[in-house]
């Protein structure tokens, strides 16, 4: 196994008084530099050294290590155990104080930061001396940065010249339910926004840093403690939708809707560009001033349209905040000058088009539902309506640019909800109360009140509609005339420039969120060939590659020019968001995990549940064959990244449910017993570090994966005193070479005063539950002879302990040995030595090395990664421990890699009845269905072996023997006083048919499997008072002058096979 080196602590003193800042800036590397005063001097405590630095100060009026609480401790923190900065770690608090007393201190604390409890952040540190203050990027309030945002993109075309007609179809009841449907949706996704966005701190003033990026040529200037800075004059990639996912559910869902929400936002901008390209193009039409024609107007508005866009985008942040309340108070002057119409007595021109004021009868007519066409249905209207209630996710994807996106998405989110709510109510019971369903524009329909022949409400207020009603050819009326708002409002040119200001505010929102998200899934790195599209420039490191990306993609859709065939896919990828926008909030509730925390309660994780489940729900409703796109999509975007598995860890709500899973199936385990059929083989392995001993990891790895535990165990020899290394770094690093080994196992490490107390340990203590190993495999030890005779002992103890705490023993022996560390080593040196030189250049060099660490990329293949073709696999089951020994080249035969291996079985027996004794072995194995039949009988196990391996066996046990002259036992005992490993001359007597044994059976392997691929035999078991050095004598015996690895199994004399059904 491993020994910890004892290092020597250097001295440290310390003098003169200390404030925390001082102390702060002390342990980031010099910074502020300290300068004592005269009136240095200790009052009540000596200077202590600890972790090779002495840090004074005074907290709550007396001299200790520990630091008050402050901001600084917990900002950015990402992993458990990451030390951080002012903080000292336990070693520091835990160590042996060691007094100095040439040199004296007094601490003194800082008035200003006696209670650490600081407002700012590291990212607000104060600027060093000689350099320009950083710009301050653009950020907004919760009013400009969500509210207008959101409301804007949720007001759209469908509000002036759709839901009119809506009403007339569906009457002002089911309209209302329509509506509030609608927004049941978005309210719910609304508090799951505000609840994810709420349970930390959300993208602001940090980058959206990349896995990867730190790296020399890569990623920006690094802090004192190694992490990456924001470039100055940079500021946020706001990741908005796809970073609440990712940092949520995970970089799985969270990648693969990012991608297509960034698309939607792109190909979103085309949809509402043609919707203000198609009304211009109708007013260049009532005057006929057509450019080209109409479909190459759309295109020819759209471009340039869209361009102009762009280049205020481009503009910035702050230009684009300004145009969109532009845009706001265009749609609000609108609004206004339409409740202002209905209010206004009507002209006789208005009348003739249908609109005659507030009339109850109109209202109660309009009341009721009036299907007419192909779309006259309740969810033909719904889908058609439910575009104009999505944008709620325009202020969370500008995330990164608002002052506090943890108050400002939530309260600016629910208040554009509530107030578009409002006016799509509002409309719709107005101009239902208003304008009857059918008009005919015509002055000269006007009638004298009661004529005959006059059918339908417009004949009580003088107007005879009934001929083009009853021909279905009225031109105006709600259900005829889409421009009924422009006709009933004060000034119609207002209600089209509030079409105009809809569809375009609508249109840059879409441009401005799609490139932020964009760039934010681009520095992720989670799929190749974008990262390009990542790069931000500026202040606010807009993302000017995503911004001509974004145009491209919605140029390319324009030149489609028809809406009708955008639109639907669009909606379908919002809804695909809000579904696991929910879902996200869900499963973060219901995993039950301690991080889960939003500052936001008013939100219920089963009512995101039911919100996720109906937006699925309306996807196929609004239009199948896009949903079932969207869905295609994000599976292959998933199936991509659960491939890629990309290094990154984000506290997902997926980690929390993994957890609870195990947590819960290792606690039901422990509620069932054990059955044989249900028998796994779960093996502690003592690796020691595992890249030190890859065939050993590859042996077991093979009939282990994907089937049973392997947990790779390590025994850190060290005095009690030492101080102990930092056991989850250690731990981190053979992890990560056993993942990239493709290895499916656990490592875990102790440590200990010896070899054989710290695999005591272990076996003791290693698992969970029913989740426990029962098997020890360990390397066979080759330098038994010359090692020194307690490491002897220990080893055979080892073997011993495992049989005491029923455990099966599987030892392997390879020709060429096992441990490959000094093979390492050779590729270790060279970097130590970098190290070095980069060390006396003046760089920081790490204070410890670990190899395995350095030699991660060095990867040793072994013959167990390799085909082993048509060879054999031969088992000698010579004694039943229980059908281990068949148990475990079962298993390795199942395998690809030794699949076309043929097993024999070979056994013992008597030369007169070897076809009885083959048939009761064959028979025996074929009730246990492993498929062997190629069955042995050794009749020859117990001649006598040649003579010079008798002596070779004898010249082995040699230096092990007292040589006492069969003495009585009082005698012997005290001449093995002291070295319990010699054996005694009745021993080698008394164990000499035992002895034989092992030499002929190491010449019938040497007969019979020379050329086989593996070798299983089952060992002799020592017994216990058995000198340790026969022991180890009898297995070099046995297992000598092998080629292929040989196992040496032992089961622990318990059934693992059964021909039972039951």
């Amino acid at each position: 196994m491993a020994e910890l080196p004892i290092a020597e602590l250097p001295p440290a003193r310390c003098s003169g008084r200390f404030t925390i800042s001082t102390l702060l800036g002390t342990e980031e590397g010099g910074r502020g530099q300290y300068v004592p005063t005269e009136s240095s001097s200790c009052d009540s405590a000596q200077p202590t050294q600890l972790s090779g630095s002495t840090l004074c100060t005074r907290t709550f009026g007396y001299n200790t290590m520990d630091v008050v609480p402050a901001y600084e401790h917990y900002a950015n923190s990402k992993g458990v155990g990451d030390t951080r900065k002012g903080r000292p770690s336990l070693a520091d608090l835990h160590s042996i104080l060691k007094p100095d007393p040439g040199h004296l201190c007094t601490p003194v604390s800082d008035p200003q930061q006696s209670n650490g409890l600081t407002e700012a952040g590291p990212e607000e540190a104060s600027v060093e001396p000689g350099t320009d203050p950083v710009p301050e990027p653009v950020r907004f309030g919760w009013v400009k940065g969500v509210m207008i945002r959101c409301m804007l993109n949720i007001w759209g075309v469908i509000l002036y010249l759709r839901l009119p007609w809506i009403t007339a179809q569906a009457g002002i009841a089911l309209t209302w339910l329509i509506i509030l449907m609608s927004v049941t949706v978005t309210t719910i996704t609304g508090l799951s926004i505000s609840a994810i966005s709420t349970n930390g701190k959300v993208k602001s003033g940090t980058m959206c840093v990349c896995p990867g990026m730190g790296h020399e040529g890569q990623g920006g200037p690094k802090n004192m403690l190694g992490r990456e800075q924001t470039p100055q004059g940079a500021s946020t990639a706001s990741g908005g939708t796809y970073f609440l996912i990712s940092r949520s559910l995970g970089p799985e869902l969270g990648g693969s809707i990012g991608l297509i929400f960034a698309f939607a936002n792109a190909v979103a901008v085309a949809m509402h560009t043609v919707g203000f390209a198609e009304t211009v193009r109708d007013l260049l039409q009532e005057h006929n001033s057509l450019i080209v024609d109409p479909t190459n107007d759309i295109r020819i508005i759209g471009v340039v349209t869209v361009t102009v866009l762009l280049g205020i985008s481009l503009a910035g942040m702050e230009w684009e905040a300004k145009a969109q309340i532009l845009f706001f108070l265009v749609i609000l002057v609108s609004f206004i000058n339409y409740l202002v119409g209905t209010v206004i007595p009507a002209t006789a021109e208005k009348q003739s088009k249908g609109f005659f004021s507030y009339r109850a009868d109109i209202f109660a007519q309009n009341f009721v539902p009036n299907w007419r066409g192909p779309e006259g249905s309740f969810f033909s209207l719904f889908s058609i309506f439910f575009p104009s209630a999505t944008g709620i996710l325009a202020g969370a994807n500008i995330s990164g640019d608002l002052k506090d996106p943890a108050v400002a998405i939530p309260k600016g989110t629910l208040m554009a909800i509530f107030w578009t709510t409002l006016s799509y109510l509002v409309l719709s019971a107005t101009i239902g109360a208003c304008v009857v369903r059918d008009a005919s524009g015509s002055l000269n329909d006007s009638v004298v009140l009661g004529s005959l022949g006059c059918e339908g409400l417009a004949c009580t207020f003088g107007w005879n509609f009934t001929g083009c009603t009853q021909r279905q050819s009225c031109r105006y009326g709600l259900s005829n005339y889409y421009q009924s708002m422009s006709m009933v409002s004060g000034f119609g040119p207002l209600i089209t420039a509030g079409i105009f200001g809809a569809t375009l505010s609508s249109a840059l929102a879409c441009l401005v969120s799609a490139p932020k998200v964009f760039q934010c899934l681009c520095r992720d790195q989670l799929y190749p060939l974008i990262g390009f599209f990542g790069k931000g420039y500026g202040r606010n490191s807009e993302p000017i590659r995503g911004y001509m990306l974004t145009y491209v993609i919605a140029v390319g859709f324009i030149l489609i020019a028809e809406l009708n065939a955008i639109a639907p896919i669009i909606s379908n990828f919002f809804l695909c968001s809000y579904a696991l926008i929910n879902f996200s909030c869900f499963h973060a509730s219901i995993t039950n995990s301690p991080g889960w925390r939003p500052s936001f309660q008013y939100y219920s994780k089963w009512a995101a549940l039911f919100g996720a489940a109906i937006s699925v729900v309306i996807m196929f409703l609004l239009t199948w064959w896009a949903a079932l796109i969207a869905f295609g999509i994000v599976i292959f975007l998933l199936g991509y990244v659960l491939y890629k598995k990309p290094d990154v860890n984000w506290g997902s709500s997926m980690q929390a449910s993994s957890y609870n899973m195990a947590l819960n199936y290792s606690v039901g385990l422990s509620e069932v017993d054990e059955h044989i059929k249900n028998y796994r083989q779960g093996c502690l392995v003592l690796t020691g570090p595992p890249s030190f001993r890859p065939a050993l990891v590859d042996f077991v790895g093979t009939f282990t994966k994907n089937l049973s535990l392997m947990l790779c165990g390590n025994v850190l020899i060290a005095p009690q005193k030492q101080k102990m290394p930092d056991s989850r770094l250690i731990a981190d690093g053979h992890t990560k070479w056993l993942m990239k080994r493709k290895i499916k196992a656990f490592y875990t490490d102790v440590v200990a005063e010896n070899l054989r107390s710290g695999v005591q340990m272990l076996i003791q203590a290693a698992g969970l539950g029913k989740m426990r190993p029962n098997i020890l495999v360990l390397g066979y030890k080759r330098n038994w002879r010359t090692a020194s005779p307690q490491s002897l002992e220990d080893y055979v103890g080892i073997l011993h302990d495992a049989f005491d705490f029923k455990y099966g023993v599987c030892l392997m022996r390879m020709k060429e040995g096992l441990n490959v560390s000094r093979v390492l080593q050779a590729h270790i040196n060279p970097m130590l030595k970098a190290e070095e030189r980069n060390c006396t250049r003046g760089r920081a060099a790490p204070s410890t090395v670990d190899p395995t660490t350095l030699a991660y990329e060095q990867q040793a293949s072994t013959i167990f990664q390799s085909k082993q073709g048509k060879k054999t696999i031969d088992i000698y089951w010579l004694f039943d421990d229980g059908g281990l020994t068949l148990l475990i080249p079962y298993l390795m035969g199942r395998k690809k890699r030794w699949g076309k291996c043929k097993i024999r079985v070979f056994v013992g027996g008597q030369i007169n009845r070897m076809d009885e004794e083959r048939k009761v072995i064959v028979s025996l194995l074929s009730k246990f269905r492993l498929g062997f039949h190629d069955v042995h009988i050794l009749p020859d196990i117990n001649q006598k072996p040649r003579p010079e391996h008798i002596k070779r066996f004898d010249d082995l046990i040699a230096p092990f023997r007292l040589n006492d002259g069969f003495k009585d036992e009082a005698i012997v005992n005290e001449m093995r006083q002291g070295c319990p490993w010699k054996i005694s001359d009745e021993e080698v007597d008394k164990n000499r048919v035992k002895s034989l044994r092992q030499v002929r059976l190491n010449e019938i392997l040497l007969d019979y499997s020379r050329d086989a691929a593996l070798i299983a035999i089952t060992p002799p078991v020592g017994r216990k008072g058995c000198p340790s050095s026969l022991y180890m004598a009898w297995l070099e015996t046995l297992s000598q002058d092998l080629r292929p690895p040989v196992i040496l199994i032992r089961g622990n004399q318990e059934n693992v096979l059964t021909f039972y059904c039951q």
